[in-house]
């Protein structure tokens, strides 16, 4: 199941214009054409009173989409949580002020070779295994040839011809509320890279922090600033086949990643701090069976997005066919501000840059051993697709299945609560409801309550053999939440044992029955209704430690009998 971030995914109906490819209606992305016979200005101004319809326009464009569908591909780099860079010694802190985790290696000084941190091998193998991938037991990293303010060595050390891993798939769940069901998706490569580094931008034309930068561009009303505490952290570049087909699929593959690698510990997979982005690569092809596009510019909330699309289906529309070509091998790199839903250009390209890729000349070939990897593969946890798969055959529904194992620590406390003796369902109900609401109010993780497994599964066990009402069971549930303790304490100390005694709970109903007169008389008379006022009354004379099946049992042949 998609985390909060991936759920609000929006998609949007391409609107038809005289001179635009795509345009949205906020601004998200223009793709705009002008020919030859474009209004100006002053003529879109002059024939502005003539009133024209667009929804002929858009049931067109409806009729025409049906058949097509959307091929989708991602590329997705996942920051590795090592404590050093890749290449050298320097650690990366996210939020670190600008340029003060950099040494020669990472800045690209003449003469500083790179040592490769070993610990990124090991990420790479097991997310590889993870993948179902096949491993090459030796690769070597190339250097990738290309230059931006922010890649200070004029390449990147990656891998090109030889990838750690290659040839794999991903198994996930889709969400109920989507239509459910499971995907497969291939994998092509997984392969290890260094980052760039990050350009700080200040429309302002100042920036607070009073560090020295590296490289500053300033004018009047513009601040660009290079900040090189990323470049050289490790990532891992894994690129999908293109499987998906529309944008609930491809949030899924997104949000299944990130879960991955956060259950194999490799990354924190924190999309808002860059450490999961993923690059969506989005074309059309005709179909033969119904499929209404209305994509996807905006994806997944907070991702970095690159735009690959083509425009040849409305441009075929509009009889421009001598666009299709260049439509077709334009890139655009937009990004997403995170915050305000919106995305903005950054760059494009033209045609397909020419990386001029060769080995890595200062850097040894990576050569495994069969037992190395097996040593690695034996230490992988239970992995989600699993872990779901074994959730369903303790009989959890679909929905129940995806909310515990979306979150490697909720699983965990799930998993420990189970291992004590709790109902595997009461168990799984307490965590999805009452817990998951206090977590959401209170902003806390489950790691932050004070709430034990071993507490949650005698609660459950107390609620279970009668000794505390589920209403009691509820109230010291909220102060083990808050305070902590134990649940034998609170129920000594306040004296909530479930009252189990018929001839006491006899009592109370007589004297209930006997203090409402005129209730009785109602009911009585056919307001049966009133069973459940009489039930509270007793509960209340009670304080909530009456049985309930036993005070109805009692209450019920009480009224029966009087009124026979």
């Amino acid at each position: 199941m998609a985390s909060t971030v991936f759920r609000s995914l929006q998609s949007f109906p391409f609107c038809l214009h005289p001179t635009t490819l795509f345009r949205r209606k906020n601004g998200i992305f223009y793709c705009t054409i002008k020919g030859k016979h474009s209004q100006t200005a002053t003529q879109e101004k002059q024939t502005s009173n003539v009133k024209v319809s667009s929804r002929p326009a858009i049931k067109t464009l409806d009729k025409i989409l049906k058949d097509y569908e959307a091929i989708i591909g991602i590329e997705t780099h996942v920051q590795l949580s090592t404590l050093t860079k890749a290449f050298c010694n320097c650690p990366y802190n996210y939020g670190s002020p600008p340029n003060t985790s950099v040494c020669p290696v990472c800045m690209g000084l003449p003469g500083a070779l790179p040592v490769l941190n070993s610990k990124v091998i090991d990420s790479a193998i097991k997310v590889g295994l993870a993948l179902n991938c096949k491993l090459s037991l030796n690769s070597k990293f190339d250097r990738k040839q290309y230059f931006y303010p922010d890649l200070p060595k004029g390449y990147q050390i990656s891998q090109f011809d030889i990838p750690i891993a290659t040839g794999g798939f991903i198994d996930l769940d889709l969400p109920v509320e989507f239509g459910g069901g499971h995907r497969r998706f291939g994998i092509t490569r997984v392969h290890m890279e260094e980052d760039a580094g990050k350009l700080l931008h200040s429309d302002s034309g100042s920036y607070s922090q009073e560090t020295t930068f590296l490289n500053l561009f300033c004018s009047r009303t513009f601040m660009l600033i290079v900040d090189l505490n990323r470049a050289g952290v490790p990532l891992l570049e894994i690129v999908s086949e293109p499987d998906m087909r529309n944008g609930i699929e491809a949030a899924e593959y997104a949000a299944e990643l990130q879960r991955l690698v956060r259950y194999l510990g490799v990354g924190n997979g924190n999309m808002q701090e860059g450490s999961l982005r993923c690059d969506v690569n989005i074309s059309i092809r005709p179909i033969v069976i119904r499929f209404l596009l209305k994509l996807v510019l905006e994806i997944f909330y907070a991702v970095h997005v690159k735009f690959v699309i083509l425009g040849q289906l409305i441009l075929k529309y509009q009889g421009r066919c001598n666009f299709i070509v260049k439509a077709k091998v334009m890139k655009l790199y937009r990004k997403l501000v995170y915050g305000k839903k919106k995305t903005v250009t950054m760059r494009k390209k033209e045609g397909l840059a020419d990386y001029r890729y060769f080995p890595e000349p200062d850097l040894p070939g990576v050569i495994l051993t069969d037992e190395y990897v097996k040593d690695i593969h034996n230490s992988l946890p239970e992995l989600p697709e699993i872990k779901r798969r074994r959730y369903e055959k303790m009989g959890l529904s679909m929905q129940d299945v995806l909310f515990l194992a979306n979150d490697i620590n909720v699983a965990k406390y799930f998993d420990a609560t189970i291992a004590k003796g709790a109902d595997v369902k009461l168990a799984a109900n307490w965590i999805m409801g009452d817990i998951a609401a206090y977590m959401k109010n209170e902003k806390l993780t489950i790691d932050e309550i004070k709430l034990t497994p071993q507490e949650l599964a005698e609660l459950i066990a107390s609620i279970k053999a009668g000794t505390i009402s589920g209403k009691i069971g509820k109230e010291i549930l909220f102060e083990l939440l808050a305070k902590g303790g134990t649940v034998k304490g609170i129920i000594e100390e306040k004296d909530l044992v479930q009252a189990i005694d018929p001839a006491e709970i006899e009592k109370m109903v007589d004297k209930v029955l006997l203090d409402n007169p005129k209730q009785l008389e109602q009911y009585r008379g056919g307001k049966t209704k009133l069973q459940g006022y009489f039930a509270g009354q007793v509960m209340k004379a009670s304080k909530g430690k009456a049985n309930p099946g036993l005070l109805n049992k009692i209450l019920l042949e009480k009224l029966n009998a009087k009124s026979s």
